[in-house]
């Protein structure tokens, strides 16, 4: 299916000469003088190797046709991830390359949508918001504003993040998981 280059996002798969691309990421970029372009970064999956590609944002690419499903996580071990379709209970391993940073955000039962092209898996998109718990950060300061001054944090799972003055160790907050970044506190 033929698309315009501005409409390309971030995990979209990309058929360019005979070899299908993961968007590992897309910017629209609109200079003051000049056409607008599309910087897309993308990771071939035959092999892994980054590209990096410029088109003018009215150019065609070639979306490639692939089917999502929602999974849920099982675990980890030294092959890859393992995924397991809830109706009809199959199982998936998913390499390391294709789930990338988003391993950090993996947690046991967590529904993810994994994308497939003819039976291999091509892409992996969470859940757009998980809960976590803060293991370190800087004591709660009496008498503190509750400005925008953030203090860092460091999370269950090891990604670090500012969060505001008043979350001390031990309290669950919701991340953002595109860039880490602090929601809010988590209502459970």
């Amino acid at each position: 299916m033929r698309v315009i280059a501005s409409s390309i996002r971030k995990g979209n798969v990309i058929e360019q000469d005979g070899k299908l691309y993961v968007v590992v990421s897309a910017e629209n970029i609109h200079p003051g003088k000049g056409t607008p372009v599309s910087q897309i970064e993308m990771r071939r999956i035959s092999d892994g190797v980054k590209i990096s590609e410029r088109y003018k944002t009215t150019d065609q690419v070639e979306k490639a046709t692939i089917e999502e499903r929602n999974f849920t996580f099982l675990y980890e071990d030294g092959d890859g991830f393992h995924f397991m379709n809830p109706e009809t209970y199959d199982q998936v391993q998913v390499s390391k390359d294709v789930v990338g940073d988003a391993a950090a955000y993996l947690q046991p039962d967590m529904t993810v949508k994994l994308s497939t092209h003819d039976v291999n898996v091509v892409s992996l998109a969470l859940p757009q918001r998980v809960t976590l718990e803060v293991v370190e950060t800087e004591p709660v300061t009496k008498g503190q504003t509750a400005s925008s001054s953030y203090k860092p944090a460091v999370l269950s799972n090891g990604i670090r993040t500012t969060v505001p003055p008043h979350i001390s160790v031990g309290t669950r907050i919701v991340v953002m998981t595109e860039d880490g970044s602090y929601s809010e506190r988590a209502k459970d």
